[in-house]
């Protein structure tokens, strides 16, 4: 079973690879060619940028050096920009055939320098997008909310994806935004850290600072998993966060369950842990998971609000069309499952490349009132 495993995510990591040198040989070779660009350089580096992408990123999981830190922020950024020139290329080979076709001369190099131009102008927008970090304002009515919580605000921060992009930096803007907002609780919903070898009690120290009266709650994410998720755990709890793992806490009359990620992947496993809670169905329940998979499981277990993350809402267009194909309405926003009610957060911070166009960086603040 973890050989067919491992051959799987081998066969997966090969054909992304052989995408991305595909979609960078054809975006690269189209510039060169309108331009009439000569040189290696215009070919070759851009094609080194993206194919190290993948294997830079699962090396940083081993190993930390500065130089290995700069290439990941580099290949990254690149496969950001190369989302949007094979689309320029694409768009450049339909003008000047379109024009060829009708029998009109047309300089590619005018072509090639637009339609780049202004592909390189969206990513540029992206890049920035992403580090404006927003707040998102909900309110969610619970049917048996206690009356302690009507009215109040939990805020819920996902997908910190701490590493080679953000740091103790980006920590401290994220905190002193919660620590705003004033909220009852904070719950943090999962991906921490980015699964990069990162000093960890560095990265944890801007988090010490963050508190609320009924406390900090946190979740395991799938990108906890890499990093080593004992000693992570070790951490957050050190800086004062409440590990749920998987398990209910009773919060003024509120039922809080967490379940780390791992568990949510297998049904049966995470319907077990769902019963062995014993949840109250005359009081509202909140669980915190990190992704909105196997939502059928919290739904007949009687969970009230599901609070999740994972998705990054796609973070920028074509791969938000992707992640709408892969979890549904549940991608994104306040959604309902039979008497369940989702809300899935795009995040606080991005994975891979740090782009956003067509969603936003975001904590949450949810008011509760009684529905």
């Amino acid at each position: 079973m973890r050989r067919r495993h491992l051959a799987a995510i081998l066969r997966w990591l090969i054909s992304i690879l052989a995408l991305l040198l595909a979609a960078t040989g054809f975006s690269a070779l189209t510039f060169t060619r309108l331009e009439h660009f000569t040189g290696w350089g215009w070919t070759v580096v851009p094609v080194v940028l993206a194919a190290g992408f993948i294997p830079a990123t699962l090396l940083s999981r081993r190993v930390h050096t500065r130089l290995l830190a700069a290439f990941n922020v580099l290949s990254g950024i690149s496969v950001g920009f190369l989302s949007f020139f094979v689309f320029a290329a694409i768009a450049c080979w339909i003008v000047v055939g379109a024009a060829r076709l009708s029998g009109h001369a047309v300089d590619g190099r005018y072509v090639a320098s637009g339609i780049y131009g202004t592909a390189a102008l969206v990513g540029l927008f992206a890049l920035v997008e992403a580090y404006l970090l927003r707040v998102t304002r909900v309110t969610v009515p619970l049917e048996n909310l206690p009356l302690f919580w009507r009215g109040r605000t939990i805020a819920l921060a996902t997908d910190i994806h701490l590493g080679n992009f953000r740091g103790t930096g980006f920590s401290r803007r994220v905190v002193s935004r919660l620590m705003a907002l004033k909220p009852e609780c904070v719950l943090i919903g999962g991906d921490m850290f980015d699964g990069s070898v990162i000093d960890l009690e560095k990265s944890v120290a801007p988090w010490a600072s963050l508190s609320a009266p009924s406390g900090v709650y946190f979740v395991g994410g799938n990108h906890d998993d890499y990093g080593g998720l004992e000693a992570i755990l070790g951490a957050l709890r050190g800086a004062g966060m409440r590990v749920l793992g998987n398990e209910k806490v009773d919060v003024h009359g509120l039922q809080l369950v967490g379940v780390h990620d791992g568990e949510i992947l297998e049904p049966e496993l995470y319907r077990s842990i769902l019963e062995r809670v014993h949840l109250d169905p005359g009081s509202a329940s909140i669980l915190l998971a990190h992704r909105p998979s196997n939502l059928s499981v919290p739904e007949a277990a009687g969970i009230s609000l599901q609070l999740s993350g994972h998705t990054h809402q796609g973070q920028f267009w074509p791969w938000t069309i992707f992640a709408r194909r892969v979890h549904g309405k549940f991608t994104y926003g306040l959604n309902r499952l039979g008497r369940m009610l989702v809300y899935t957060s795009s995040g606080a911070g991005t994975w891979g490349p740090p782009f956003r166009l067509g969603t936003r960086s975001e904590v949450v603040l949810i008011r509760l009132e009684a529905a």
